[in-house]
């Protein structure tokens, strides 16, 4: 392979995620339904709302979605819809986004850490037991990367001690598990739009969705100050509304994801074939599940110096997440379990997210892989 391409004057970035080539795949039918909902005069919580909230719930193979201002509010419904109040307990990962645990944090609970399985990132069922407290509320895996948790121990726990499984698919819009979507096994799942999502906005967006009637009347109650009927809020709630402009453009996104998660697949197994032979671990996928590669996530020793000379060839790729929730700053070893995140810890030090997104082009992905391979051989 020849790393000139990526070296070639005047060459362009290789963006990690490119939202805009998203939307410009989309751009007529985007433009045009955008079109249509200003022109109706009704930007919030109408008909395109109601509609995708139908929609997405029966992709996911659930009854209700209650559509919301963000990812992290979808979870902050979801949670409080549950009943988790201050003082409750609730297990989560610290190897993820900041926003869940910062949801956590704003229903009053407090977040309980454990630990990672190695091969996939995601929370291990076999260390939930004994982080169980008589203050534990509820239980909040994470579906990773694309990657579904190894839900089934999990949901299985969750009901020998009465807890609620709240699932985090803000980055796993179409994956499954042993036949099933992810977001269709716990009590209630949620799930982010903002832009780089499988299922992206075009602005930040949310949703939760359940199966359980009086937990999705409660989360349209929270996230309009409690309106039964307008102006008359029946229990205390806030503001967090999907509006009809994104509800619109995730409704004309939600008809090709499946299409363009096959496209990550097919790109993921590209990558997979061009760089088995370096010394580099690459994304594992759990038996019996649905992939929906989110992100292409590899480890490798030499990490920082990889991405360094990526960038210094055109290419982004990022870290996803450079610092654990329980090592950063604000979070600093504050919540239980954070004496016992070794993998997590380790991962954080040696993961890089490389290019991913449906519109990479098979020349992008090669320069990747050329770049990777003139770096190791430089660095054997």
């Amino acid at each position: 392979m020849d790393s000139s391409r990526a070296q070639s004057s005047g060459a362009q970035m290789i963006h990690c995620s490119n939202p805009l080539a998203q939307y410009l795949s989309h751009q007529d039918e985007i433009d045009s339904t955008i079109s249509k909902v200003l022109k109706k005069g009704w930007y919030i919580l109408g008909d395109e709302c109601k509609l995708f909230e139908s929609e997405f719930a029966n992709y996911i193979g659930v009854k209700y979605g209650v559509g919301v201002g963000s990812g992290t509010e979808a979870l902050h419904v979801a949670l409080k819809s549950c009943g988790v109040a201050p003082g409750d307990e609730v297990i989560t990962v610290s190897h993820t986004a900041v926003a869940t645990v910062a949801a956590i944090e704003l229903t009053g609970a407090t977040p309980v850490f454990v630990d990672i399985e190695p091969n996939y990132y995601t929370l291990d069922p076999s260390k939930i037991e004994k982080v169980i407290s008589p203050k534990t509320k509820a239980i909040v895996p994470v579906h990773l990367y694309g990657q579904p948790a190894d839900i089934i121990p999990i949901v299985e726990i969750a009901r020998k001690y009465k807890l609620k499984v709240i699932e985090d698919c803000a980055q796993a819009h179409g994956a499954m598990y042993n036949g099933r979507r992810v977001g269709s096994w716990g009590d209630v799942a949620f799930f982010s739009f903002y832009p780089t999502k499988n299922l992206g906005a075009l602005g930040d967006g949310g949703m939760m969705v359940t199966d359980n009637e009086e937990i999705a009347r409660n989360a349209r109650l929270l996230r309009e100050y409690g309106w039964a009927e307008r102006y008359v809020s029946s229990s205390s709630g806030w503001n967090t509304r999907l509006d009809e402009l994104q509800a619109a453009i995730l409704r004309v996104k939600l008809r090709t994801l499946d299409k363009d998660n096959e496209v990550r697949a097919r790109l993921s197994a590209k990558y997979d074939q061009l760089l088995e032979k370096f010394d580099i671990v690459l994304p594992k996928i759990r038996n019996k599940s649905t992939h929906v590669h989110h992100l292409y996530v590899i480890s490798s020793s030499k990490r920082d110096s990889l991405q360094k000379y990526l960038k210094e060839n055109g290419i982004a790729a990022l870290i996803h997440y450079p610092v654990p929730v329980h090592l950063q700053p604000a979070y600093y070893k504050k919540f239980k379990g954070c004496d016992e995140l070794a993998i997590t810890e380790n991962a954080a030090k040696e993961i890089l997210s490389l290019p991913m997104y449906p519109e990479l082009g098979e020349l992008e992905l090669l320069n990747v892989a050329d770049v990777i391979q003139k770096f190791m051989v430089q660095n054997d």
